[in-house]
């Protein structure tokens, strides 16, 4: 621990990652990292599944049925933790996601597969959105910054081994091994939730679910992941369109309700809550570029799928690795600095990517393209847990505290659930040509990365 001038403490790894938080870290951060490896896992396993038990028609539902439930438990995450408290509520998501994948390694069609699927959506949206809302109670505030670098990371690293670990178990025709794999690490996380967090512990009150703002924002995902699937033309646009109003009218709905998935302060007018959460939103869209980065290694570099995976892992290691290095920042100034910076960096190298961007890429292209890749993902780790932790700490009431942090999750998915989808419209766009589809999504994401350098300089002027 040390001390800034003005006796501020600022924790060390070492303390979070010491005797006395070792435990509290292992849970909060596991649960993020299965949800996160499971994502990218499922993305590389699928072509092999689909060979091995049919069901190609609903290729583009895994992803959707998984997101959508996972949407879903996310906005039940406070009433489950002030119901079960931490200990309760975590192993009632590591059973959930337990259950979901055994259930996906023994399926014979694609069907039961999809069951599987949204059981472990419900499983990991929980453990995922537990991650933070735990933090601010397990953790003491001069750790908030490194438990948000801790457990986000984990979202990187879990693209990094995502790909990899699928690609391998692919590649010897093994996919119901992975899944296997993926359930023996959470029975040995959950092995260790009651040593590590306090059996009393609990959230903010229990109030009434949100079933408006639930179902507007189920909707909203629904037509988005449709949109991604549907042939070009008047129907995409039509599910576009339609998947926008839903979002609008979820936003005000949630101005005027009395029971909410977002904060009351996100909606006044002096708070900077709004901007962060949406700067927060801009960062998980361009995280989700990386779910095509393989294809385009494969068709447009020719690599194999293990290879293929590595290359996409390059983003989240970029993410990563600037992740711990930004969390060491403590002075005001400079990360304010990193707030703005992030979104611009990772602009950056989401448009230097796509400039790169060739048909019969050499190894020298690739990797330049390793680099690129990397510098974007390091935009999104500079900035993300400086932004949960000015979420954290937005408000001195605690009730509100818990809801606006139990929020950074939600935020987070229904981001990336949109940004998932958008991605396929825009590579599906560009079809048949992979050059163009590269061209479509890489610019087309630079672009909404540079609203973030917006947003974050407008909860600059409220903070």
């Amino acid at each position: 621990m040390t001390l800034l001038d003005d006796g501020t403490r600022v924790g060390t790894w070492r303390e979070l990652l010491g005797p006395g938080h070792i435990g509290t870290s292992v849970v909060l951060a596991g649960g993020v990292a299965l949800y996160a490896i499971n994502v990218y896992v499922t993305t590389s396993l699928l072509p092999t599944a689909v060979r091995d038990i049919g069901g190609e028609r609903f290729y583009a539902w895994n992803a959707t049925v998984f997101l959508i439930a996972s949407v879903i438990s996310s906005m039940l995450v406070s009433r489950i933790l002030a119901s079960r408290g931490a200990v309760g509520a975590y192993l009632t998501g590591f059973g959930a996601f337990t259950l979901g994948t055994v259930i996906c390694a023994a399926s014979p069609v694609m069907e039961l597969l999809l069951a599987g699927r949204a059981i472990q959506g419900l499983g990991g949206g929980l453990l995922a959105g537990l991650g933070f809302a735990v933090m601010r109670s397990a953790l003491p505030p001069h750790l908030w910054t490194r438990g948000a670098a801790l457990v986000s990371a984990m979202w990187g690293i879990g693209a990094f081994v995502g790909p990899a670990l699928g690609g391998l178990f692919a590649q010897i025709g093994a996919w119901r091994l992975a899944f296997g794999t993926l359930a023996a690490l959470a029975v040995a996380i959950a092995f260790i939730v009651p040593r590590a967090l306090p059996r009393g512990e609990r959230g903010v009150a229990a109030g009434p679910i949100p079933g408006m703002s639930l179902a507007l924002l189920t909707g909203a995902a629904a037509l988005i992941s449709l949109a991604g699937v549907l042939p070009r033309g008047a129907l995409t646009a039509l599910a576009v369109a339609g998947s926008l109003a839903l979002v609008a009218l979820f936003l005000l709905h949630e101005r005027r309700a009395e029971v909410r998935v977002l904060p009351a302060l996100t909606f006044s007018g002096g708070s900077s809550l709004k901007w962060i959460y949406l700067t927060i939103v801009v960062l998980a869209i361009g995280s989700t570029a990386e779910t095509f980065i393989p294809l385009f290694g494969q068709r447009l570099g020719g690599l194999a799928p293990v290879a293929a995976g590595f290359l996409g892992a390059a983003l989240s290691l970029g993410w990563s690795t600037a992740q711990f290095l930004s969390a060491n920042a403590v002075r005001p100034a400079a990360i304010r600095r990193i707030r703005v910076a992030g979104p611009a960096v990772l602009a950056t190298g989401l448009a230097l990517t796509g400039l790169l961007q060739a048909e019969n890429a050499g190894g020298p292209t690739m990797i330049l393209w390793i680099v690129t890749y990397m510098i974007a993902g390091a935009g999104i780790g500079m900035a993300f847990p400086h932004l949960a932790t000015a979420v954290m700490g937005s408000t001195d009431d605690p009730e509100e505290a818990g809801r606006a942090t139990t929020a950074i999750n939600t935020v987070q998915l229904i981001a990336s659930a949109f940004g998932s989808a958008l991605a396929g419209v825009l590579v599906n766009l560009g079809e048949p040509s992979t050059l163009r589809s590269a061209h479509y999504l890489l610019f087309g994401f630079a672009l909404i990365a540079l609203l973030g350098c917006l947003t974050t300089r407008a909860s600059r002027s409220r903070a």
